[in-house]
């Protein structure tokens, strides 16, 4: 009987231990879902947008009050929200065993989607959207707010995540930190034209960079952590 109910408690142990690390894989599986939606909602929303420019336009006038593709892309926009939410969980589980960075990455990826999320919910269609260009930039300062948190938050997550999986994610991370920087210092040359309704090109190109590197990122977390441990911190 002893050994009879030994083995039953080491088959619960185990079948415990497969469901956690099971959910612990969606969840980070989540992490390259989320960048995947990202780009296809970008992608289609422009597509529903007639005359929009991909080189010229920013992402968030997608979603600008009265843009045709705004309730395409606010749609799409939660449930990548909600991804980037369920990945940071799953990164802050993957960082539980005393990875601290990575636990601390997963911390902020987990207040990105949240707030990202939170504002699409509960502040409605218009609250953070942006409006439309020729209009000012003052007019904009909840959307402008938004954002400086969200790109906060997502390079506190990658600084974080440097020092998690080894040297060479190390270096990967710190390069992707540098180009959002720099790709985000170039873009605030641009809203003085937007509010005076004038063109804007590379505008569009030069902030997918900026938004890109950190869906890659991301992407590429999900996949290191998604490999046996051992080999995730090569």
């Amino acid at each position: 009987m002893t050994s009879i109910g030994m083995g039953s408690g080491v088959r619960a142990f185990d079948g415990a231990v497969r469901h956690e690390r099971t959910t612990e894989r969606i969840l980070l599986a989540c992490g390259i879902l989320s960048s995947v939606l990202y780009v296809a909602t970008d992608v289609l929303g422009g597509l529903s947008y007639p005359g929009y420019s991909f080189n010229a336009q920013a992402v968030s006038e997608l979603g600008a009050i009265g843009a045709p593709s705004k309730p395409l892309v606010d749609t799409l926009f939660v449930g990548y929200d909600l991804l980037a939410l369920f990945f940071g969980l799953g990164v802050f589980r993957a960082g539980a065993t005393g990875n601290r960075p990575l636990r601390l990455a997963g911390a902020m990826l987990i207040a990105y989607g949240a707030v990202g999320f939170a504002a699409a919910v509960f502040g409605g269609p218009t609250l953070f959207a942006m409006h439309p260009r020729g209009g000012s930039v003052s007019s904009d300062a909840l959307h402008i707010l938004l954002t400086a948190v969200l790109v906060l938050l997502l390079l506190l997550s990658t600084g974080f995540g440097a020092f998690a999986l080894g040297r060479r994610f190390r270096w990967y991370s710190l390069a992707t930190m540098a180009t959002s920087i720099i790709a985000g210092a170039f873009t605030t040359r641009f809203p003085p034209r937007m509010e005076a309704g004038l063109p804007t090109p590379g505008f569009g190109i030069i902030e997918r960079v900026d938004i890109y590197s950190s869906l890659l990122w991301i992407a590429v977390l999900g996949a290191l952590l998604l490999r046996p441990r051992n080999t995730a911190d090569q």
